[in-house]
């Protein structure tokens, strides 16, 4: 996008524990993504400098939309997984936008629901989506998140949540077990502990413990990697619970909120295991609400599998905002 174009651009932005992405939206069109990785800036400032350092002059973009994952509290961000801030005045001051909206990045997640088209979908079961039911969507990567979308006239109305860090219940003794352990470990044994890049490597590290077996300290792609090929039978029991836990949290889900109109799994580590995913315990576990499992039974979910989604919410967002 040209710096000529940038005069009445939004700039938009997705900033995860992991991943930032970038774009600028102009004239109806949605510019390219760049994708940036958190580990290499120090702070979003620099991230957004560098960004901004080969797209636009300074001055030249009139609004901003910047989706965080975290609370958001007073226009203010402090990101729950990395050291950044992101505050919208003084990025409103140091960069002459006209208006900064702060929103969580999950938030953003919710209002693409409603937009995403079958192509980017995978369904894990259930069957049609029930039109105007509330629809909500979770989602393991570098935390977890969740968010609930009920339709509404006009616009759906978004809530964002931290459910993610309610407390996780055992669906089996082997559960109880590892939850017990990482209960010694970390007092509270949220979700998010064990749905999560780095609750995979808590449930691999759990039931190696348990198993008294020696086994290397992996991270969360090496332990997927390995458990999907089979060449480490922790690994692969450890992919296999987090597969099973995420449908007993996302049947509560689907049961709290009435989500007939669909549940929907983003994030960026189920994204590259879809086939995994789809074979596991997911939905079993989904539906194995004992009298409530016919209540479930019709609930379709969704593996997203589009993983610039945040930007079809931010889209969506500015044209509702009409920020564009």
């Amino acid at each position: 996008m040209t710096a000529a174009s940038s005069r009445t651009a939004t700039l938009l932005a997705d900033i995860g524990g992991t991943n930032a992405r970038f774009a600028l939206s102009a004239d109806g069109r949605l510019g390219p993504i760049s994708h940036m990785a958190v580990g290499d800036f120090g702070t979003f400032q620099q991230a957004l400098a560098a960004y901004l350092g080969d797209t636009a002059p300074p001055g030249t973009i009139r609004n901003a939309i910047v989706a965080a994952s975290g609370p958001i509290q007073h226009g203010r961000c402090v990101l729950t997984n990395n050291s950044w801030i992101i505050d919208a005045a003084e990025l409103c001051g140091n960069y002459g936008f006209s208006s900064v909206r702060l929103l969580n990045d999950f938030e953003a997640v919710g209002w693409a629901l409603s937009r995403l088209p079958p192509e980017s979908l995978l369904q894990l079961g259930g069957r049609e989506r029930v039109e105007g039911a509330p629809l909500a969507a979770l989602g393991p990567g570098t935390g977890l998140g969740m968010v609930i979308s009920i339709p509404h006239a006009g616009a759906p109305i978004v809530l964002p949540s931290e459910g993610g860090h309610s407390t996780m219940a055992g669906g089996s003794l082997r559960e109880d077990a590892v939850i017990d352990h990482l209960r010694r470990r970390f007092g509270h044994v949220s979700s998010e502990r064990v749905l999560s890049g780095a609750g995979l490597e808590n449930l691999h590290d759990a039931l190696a413990s348990l198993d008294g077996v020696t086994v290397p300290r992996r991270r969360a792609a090496d332990i997927t990697r390995a458990g999907i090929e089979g060449t480490c039978p922790i690994s692969r029991a450890a992919v296999d619970m987090f597969c099973a836990m995420l449908g007993s949290v996302a049947g509560n889900l689907a049961l709290a909120i009435g989500a007939k109109g669909g549940i929907f799994i983003a994030g960026g580590i189920l994204r590259h295991m879809p086939g995994y995913l789809a074979a596991s315990q997911f939905r079993t576990r989904f539906e194995g609400k004992g009298r409530l499992g016919t209540y479930l039974a019709p609930i379709p979910a969704y593996l997203v599998l589009d993983e610039d989604v945040a930007f079809v919410g931010l889209r969506a967002l500015m044209e509702t905002e009409g920020r564009g």
